[in-house]
């Protein structure tokens, strides 16, 4: 499969497919560990012990990362 590079504002990045993030178990906010081995590139879900505490952490980066998506929606509804 390929992806391309992509400008991100001042950052670059790649788009991972939503059917490998399905496959992967990756929701929105989940964080994912990038590791090199002898020349290949890895990319894994971190996966942390499902606590309260961790679960209310990952909703709140969940809902920041859409609050800055749609922040112009969200200052057009405020208004």
């Amino acid at each position: 499969m390929k992806v391309e590079a992509l400008d991100f504002g001042s950052s670059q990045g790649i788009v991972i497919p939503m059917e490998v993030l399905d496959r992967m178990g990756v929701k929105l906010g989940d964080q994912l560990e990038l590791s090199e081995q002898a020349g290949l590139w890895f990319l894994k879900p971190i996966r942390l012990d499902a606590t309260a505490e961790d679960d209310m952490e990952r909703q709140l980066q969940a809902a920041t990362l859409c609050m800055e998506k749609y922040k112009v929606a969200f200052r057009k509804l405020a208004d």
